[in-house]
């Protein structure tokens, strides 16, 4: 039942990125479709909502961009930290069964039949299954997906709304994309990954420098092609998950690493893979001629013995 609601879930939410990050239509000179619905639903009630901003409080369009950023981090915080605190657990968890995990896949690889590699592979799963681990290690993009929806509402508003068509930040056109924006959501987003692979083991830093790499690259080439009101967005997102990565990496594992420690103690790993297939030794050509060489030569000392005893008669 959990398996369902998981996944009743999780296409939900993947139907609704879907539907709510689709295309802006426009017309031959550029004025977006007002009537379609991702208009309507996204780009309409965000563009009130600065305007709105922008009016009560005499802000700029810039100023008030960091404070919806701001907001919706706070909202989702929450449940980021939650995320990475699962994340943390499944991995304090994943490196006690690390030998089982090992041994499963040396079968995985000393398997002669296909039988025998599922075998092998059904053990490996049960691994994961009987001591309540995640193959996925815990890793949630839940925020993430949060956030495109808004992200995407951002990127129209930049483009048609006309207060920030002619709004400038700290001499930024917020309506063009801003390569030092651009740069500056690289380093964060850099440093963000630095901070996420202190404490961790150098096993697991290996596996975690690629998505240290890629995530970044994937969120500059966003902001390298979209307005600087999106890069500002951005910028001010990758702050908060600096924050948040300090938070949990550096405040909270080392409690969460003792907490494992000590549940461990008091129920240890259950034991679910058994010893490993044993690789068949290949066999050397002159070990198997060797022997019945030494029993020629023996044959032949043998017989010259005998010629030498016959002459001396």
């Amino acid at each position: 039942m959990n398996k369902f609601k998981n996944w009743l879930l999780g296409s939900g939410l993947l139907g609704a990125v879907i539907l709510l990050s689709g295309c802006v239509r426009s017309d031959k000179n550029g004025n977006p479709d007002t009537s379609g619905l991702v208009y309507r639903m996204l780009v309409v009630p965000l563009e009130n909502f600065l305007n709105w901003m922008v009016q009560n409080f005499n802000w700029s369009y810039g100023l008030a961009i960091i404070v919806l950023t701001i907001i919706v981090r706070l909202i989702i915080m929450p449940l980021g930290i939650n995320q990475s605190k699962k994340s943390l657990i499944q991995s304090e968890k994943m490196q006690s069964i690390k030998p089982q995990i090992d041994a499963a896949q040396a079968k995985v690889k000393a398997a002669s039949t296909q039988e025998e590699q599922m075998e092998a592979q059904r053990e490996m799963q049960a691994v994961y299954k009987e001591n309540n681990v995640s193959m996925m290690g815990g890793m949630g993009c839940l925020p993430l997906l949060i956030q495109m929806p808004i992200f995407s509402a951002l990127y129209y508003t930049a483009r048609f709304s006309e207060g920030i068509q002619h709004s400038t930040f700290i001499g930024i056109d917020l309506a063009k994309p801003s390569y030092i924006l651009v740069a500056v959501v690289g380093v964060a987003y850099l440093l963000q990954g630095y901070i996420s692979l202190i404490g961790i083991p150098e096993e697991q830093k290996k596996t975690m420098r690629s998505m240290m790499i890629a995530s970044p690259l994937m969120i500059v080439f966003m902001s390298f092609t979209s307005p600087a009101g999106v890069a500002l967005y951005w910028v001010v997102g990758g702050i908060f998950s600096c924050i948040q990565t300090f938070i949990t990496n550096v405040l909270m594992r080392p409690r969460i690493k003792a907490q494992i420690q000590e549940e461990l103690k008091k129920n240890p790993p259950k034991q679910v893979v058994t010893k490993p297939i044993k690789q068949a030794e290949p066999i050397n050509p002159k070990q198997v001629n060797q022997p019945k060489n030494q029993n020629k030569n023996h044959n032949n000392k043998n017989n010259s013995g005998r010629n030498a005893g016959k002459q001396r008669k």
